[in-house]
């Protein structure tokens, strides 16, 4: 049976379609069926590509490769999840912390991906529910982050969280954040939460500007459920899932976040040590100031 790839890239950019049309062509000619989304294949203007479209566009595919930065990968993993289809970072953006490859591994990475020269590891994701009265208004899923947060830049937004069925704080703020491991170096990182290493199975709980007498991060069990409700008084909030699906919620409404039923399956070209990831990514001062020399 032929091989087939999904490519996902950053339309609208020059060098983004430059990279994807050579990564296009080195599949191609390896004998991979390459498939693109439907409105991005007149970009890449080159013969061979199968545009698609729909949710089940990567359904079969051996690999998805994402070209670009953390949400071109946030992206594709919306395809690439629900086909179960390993999915491979390369970076075009800044940190791209999400990515396996930077572009000067552009070519290496395209042969370890004709090669299967790779493993891959599953990412704890979040399912979330929104109800109003016993009633689903939204529902989606996250791999890094689910965000209540506040509609109305003017109000602060009042909330009561619980855990496992048990009430735990109110909280005037500006949001809460609940993330995965995979998220705790993204929004939740900015909110104060802890980095919590990607073996790690937890959830994560990240009050937002909170006036509370206890606004800590809180690193929760897996199996453990975050019930989020908007107090009737409140003014409306909106529910985003990376950053990518937004939906407005009022007063009483109910979010219920818990442990993705499907994970998204990450390409590992190399063994590298998460600290090491961590240092490279967030330029982390490792040496300190005596390797400069300098004495008090």
């Amino acid at each position: 049976m032929r091989r087939a790839a999904m490519l996902v890239t950053h339309t609208g950019r020059l060098d983004s379609t430059q990279h994807a049309r050579t990564v296009a062509g080195d599949l191609i000619a390896a004998g991979f069926e390459v498939r693109v989304i439907a409105r991005e294949a007149p970009e890449l203007d080159m013969p061979g590509v199968v545009p698609v479209s729909g949710p089940a566009v990567a359904e079969g595919a051996e690999i998805v490769i994402a070209l670009g930065g953390d949400g071109t990968l946030l992206r594709a993993a919306e395809l690439a999840r629900p086909a179960k289809a390993p999915l491979l970072g390369i970076n075009l953006g800044h940190v791209g912390f999400l990515a396996e490859a930077e572009i000067y591994d552009l070519d290496k990475a395209v042969r370890d991906v004709v090669n299967r020269a790779y493993t891959v590891e599953e990412r704890l994701t979040v399912d979330v529910v929104a109800e109003l009265d016993g009633m689903t208004i939204a529902e989606s899923w996250a791999l890094n982050e689910v965000s209540v947060e506040k509609g109305a830049r003017e109000r602060m937004l009042e909330l009561l969280v619980d855990v496992d069925g048990r009430p735990l704080s109110r909280y005037g703020c500006d949001g809460v954040v609940c993330a995965t491991p995979t998220g705790s170096t993204a929004y939740a990182f900015s909110g104060g939460g802890p980095v919590v290493w990607p073996e790690v199975e937890a959830l994560l709980l990240v009050p937002i500007s909170a006036h509370a007498l206890f606004s800590r991060p809180m690193v929760v069990a897996p199996t453990s459920t975050i019930t989020v409700t908007i107090e009737p008084y409140a003014s409306y909030a909106l529910l985003t899932c990376d950053g990518r699906r937004t939906f407005e919620l009022p007063p009483r409404a109910v979010v219920t976040v818990r442990r993705g039923a499907l994970p998204v399956c990450l390409v590992r070209l190399r063994e590298q040590p998460f600290t090491d990831r961590l240092v490279a990514k967030f330029e982390l001062p490792v040496t300190g100031w005596r390797a400069n020399g300098r004495r008090h």
